[in-house]
This record gives structure tokens, C-alpha cells and sequence, in this order.
């Protein structure tokens, strides 16, 4: 079965082609930063339209893997799909670039077919825990910790760092994805699709209800994630270009100029509805 960033990489290139080969305006990245184990940076792919797209790529000992990307103008002027090809690809760098392409490519289909996803009730990807359930979250999301317990469920987190293995207040941070097949909804950032994991965490979940993939980078059309059995996924769409740009360029946060926004299987019409309609 080809990875599902082989399967972005060719609705990447069916989107542009029907909208007619967009290009980059331009690639939007911090300022910066000092080299720590655990650090990350966001990064913005631009489109000549408008449509932006995110992603992010952690930083490491050697330091930021965009450094090589920060040139003026580096990116502009080039078509999206040829960056968004890169998002197959084993580079960190270009890797996070390509899916903040393909996230861009996205946000462009969205816009044209005039279809705009439903705003987000919650930050939960709508799992709506319920007391007595088992949840398992893919990824700390400390301010949803207190969601999942004020509403009664169990809570149990998967984690790469081990420091924070162990039982806390009200949860578990657990190492080991074989501990998520007791889960009975799961909600889960969306680095999966940058680190690789996301074929464990679809096995490791395959007995939940209900799965969700959200944060700023789920910015991508959903189909490969609906055919490998993802639920919902809960992304960001820009609503202040300005604001967004001026304060990725500083360093400073940038969710205020942004609406999270879920798209839920039931309620999707589709790629082929949205390049017909964009057609």
C-alpha cells in the first residue's frame, strides 16, 4: 500500500493541475532560534492567492533544518506541487516544507470550490468524551487534559518523551502505543504525518470509535486519512494574512489571527465534489 504522503503527493498534483499550476508567493518562517532537544518552529507556505499553509519541523542539537530556507524570496516563484512532491521524501526540512505545500494546495481547493469547513465546537477533534470512556491522546495536549477529565472519562497519553512517562493528576503518559487498544476514542496530533508514525498509531487504535487528527498542520484535504480510517480531522484556516505573517516574523503567536475549523467524514463531500466545483 503506498504511504499516505505518496497518497498527498498525487491529490497534490490533481489539485493543481485543476487550479491551474498555483505558485509561491512566499515561505513565512521565525526568527531564529537558539538549538534545544524539544524545540520546534512553525513554518507558512504562501500561495499567490493567499492560501497558506502550515507545518513544522523540530529543532535539534545541529540546530534549525529550515536555516538553508532562509534566503529572501527562498521558495517564491515556484510551483506548489513541486514542493509539495517533497513531502515523500526523508529530508526533515523539505519534508515539513512539502506538506505545508500540500496544506496550502488545500486551503487553495477549499477557496475556489467555495466550500468552507465547519468551525470547531471544541479542541477536540469533536471526540466528545463521556464519562467512563477510555481516551487516548496522541501528543500532551495540556489544556485539553482538564476537558477529558471534567467530563469523567480515563485518560491515557502516548508519548516520545520519556520524561513524562508515568502517572500524573488524573492521567497516563505511557511509551508504548500497544496501550491504546483499550481506547475507546482517540485524539491525536497531527505530527503523526511528519514523524512517520501514523501507520502505528492507525494499528495501534484500530479498536477506538472514534479517531481524530488536529492541530495547525492538519491543514489538508482528508481523504487518505478517511479511506485509512480517520474520523475527523481538526485543522486552522487563516482569517488575517498580515497579522499572521508580521508575527511568524517575529517569533510571536500567531493562533489569534487563525479559526480552528473540523471536517467530519459525514459531512465531507469530497475531492471529486471539490474539483468538480472548482472546475
Amino acid at each position: 500500500m503506498p504511504t499516505v504522503a505518496a497518497r498527498y503527493v498525487e491529490l497534490a498534483e490533481r489539485v493543481a493541475a485543476r487550479l491551474g499550476s498555483p505558485r509561491i508567493r512566499a515561505l513565512h518562517l521565525p526568527p531564529a532560534q537558539a538549538a534545544t532537544a524539544w524545540d520546534a518552529e512553525f513554518c507558512a507556505v504562501e500561495l499567490t492567492d493567499g492560501s497558506i499553509g502550515f507545518s513544522y519541523v523540530p529543532i535539534d542539537s545541529a540546530g534549525s533544518p529550515l536555516r538553508a530556507y532562509r534566503d529572501a524570496g527562498a521558495c517564491a516563484g515556484m510551483d506548489a506541487v513541486v514542493l509539495a512532491r517533497r513531502f515523500s521524501g526523508k529530508d526533515r526540512a523539505a519534508k515539513a516544507l512539502g506538506f505545508a505545500a500540500v496544506n496550502a494546495l488545500s486551503q487553495h481547493l477549499f477557496s475556489r470550490a467555495n466550500w468552507m469547513p465547519a468551525a470547531a465546537a471544541d479542541s477536540l477533534g469533536e471526540i466528545e468524551p463521556n464519562k467512563g470512556e477510555h481516551i487516548g491522546m496522541i501528543g500532551l495536549f495540556r489544556p485539553l487534559v482538564a476537558r477529558v477529565r471534567e467530563a469523567g472519562a480515563r485518560l491515557t497519553v502516548l508519548e516520545l518523551k520519556p520524561e513524562l512517562a508515568g502517572e500524573h493528576e488524573g492521567f497516563r503518559v505511557t511509551l508504548d502505543p500497544a496501550d491504546l487498544a483499550s481506547c475507546d476514542k482517540v485524539v491525536s496530533t497531527c505530527a503523526v504525518m511528519l514523524n512517520d508514525t501514523l501507520d502505528d498509531v492507525l494499528a495501534a487504535c484500530r479498536h477506538a470509535r472514534y479517531l481524530a487528527l488536529i492541530g495547525p498542520t492538519a491543514g489538508c484535504l482528508p481523504d487518505p486519512l478517511f479511506a485509512r480510517g480517520v474520523d475527523a480531522i481538526g485543522g486552522r484556516r487563516v482569517v488575517d494574512a498580515q497579522g499572521l505573517r508580521d508575527a511568524l516574523r517575529r517569533g510571536e503567536q500567531w493562533g489569534s489571527f487563525t479559526k480552528k475549523y473540523v471536517i467530519s467524514r459525514p459531512d465531507y463531500p469530497g475531492v471529486d465534489a471539490l474539483l468538480d466545483r472548482a472546475g
